[in-house]
């Protein structure tokens, strides 16, 4: 390298040098430039080193809000009285949404339901729950007077000073009265000694799983059904909903109660083999077709 180039080089080291230098000077900061900063550290170190306190920083302690406990109906109460009450402002827009859309609360329980409620704060809640009375169904008046005598339909019923609603106890028949079960209602059902209404469903439910009542030992395969309730009950000009065993397939077939599916593949099979079925006696000799079981199943098929 000759003279001249050398001196290039040299001059080139130097200015590299001069500049690393001044870069670094350049990049210390200062207070000003650390509170520039975005970072919530510095930001931190910056409120520390102003007011000289050497502590640990920390974060900012947010106050809570004092939750208040008073009466209050959730069907009438505004968002400021249920902030007030300890619920979140989510909590209040659901409640909100649900009266919106004709929600009523006409029970304490009912307000257990609100979402994300816990089983804390209902309980502690509970006792400041107040429905009014205005919220309660009207069928709770029927049969109340306005001087609260009883009328002649027998709807009011006097129990030591409580009322009781005719459409939610109702008035039972006589030992001599009976109900035609094929037409009965769940509410008709309810008046038979012993039957409430959750075998009143039942028995409106199986009904309508058969097709049609045909005996009244079917309550029967009502699990748990009151022998006693059965005397209430009569059949009239029956005609229960039929099956062709035919034209149904396998799936359709085993829908009913009294046909599984190895009923169902049996009586398959047959029509594939021997054509129509002319009589379930034509199935007496499979071993899923016993005389007893043709016998309950007779009523329900047509050919």
């Amino acid at each position: 390298m000759n003279r001249n180039d050398r001196r290039i080089a040299y001059a080139a080291v130097c200015v590299g040098v001069l500049a690393l230098i001044a870069f670094w000077l350049g990049g210390e900061t200062g207070p000003e430039t650390t509170n520039a900063i975005g970072s919530s550290d510095s930001i931190l170190t910056s409120r520390t080193s102003n007011t000289g306190d050497t502590r640990e920083p920390g974060y900012y302690a947010v106050p809570s809000k004092a939750v208040e406990r008073f009466p209050f109906d959730p069907n009438t109460a505004d968002s400021t009285q249920l902030l007030r009450l300890g619920l979140q402002p989510w909590q209040v827009r659901n409640i909100y949404k649900y009266r919106a859309n004709g929600g009523v609360y006409r029970k304490k329980e009912d307000f257990a339901r609100l979402y994300g409620l816990t089983v804390k704060q209902y309980r502690e809640l509970e006792p400041y729950i107040q429905i009014s009375r205005d919220y309660l169904p009207a069928a709770t008046l029927v049969g109340r007077g306005l001087d609260g005598a009883n009328e002649t339909n027998g709807a009011y019923r006097a129990n030591g000073g409580n009322w009781k609603d005719s459409l939610r106890n109702p008035v039972k028949i006589g030992e001599n009265e009976h109900i035609v079960l094929n037409t009965a209602d769940t509410t008709e059902l309810r008046k038979v000694p012993g039957i409430g209404a959750y075998y009143a469903k039942e028995i409106v439910r199986h009904g309508k799983w058969l097709g049609g009542f045909v005996s009244v030992d079917q309550l029967d395969e009502i699990e748990g059904f009151p022998q006693e309730a059965k005397k209430y009950f009569v059949i009239q000009q029956a005609s229960p909903k039929k099956l062709n065993v035919n034209k149904l397939s396998l799936q359709e077939l085993r829908k009913h109660p009294y046909i599984n599916y190895y009923m169902a593949k049996t009586i398959v099979d047959y029509r594939r083999l021997h054509g129509d079925i002319k009589s379930l006696e034509d199935l007496r000799f499979s071993k899923d077709f016993p005389p007893e079981v043709i016998r309950r199943l007779e009523p329900y098929v047509e050919y």
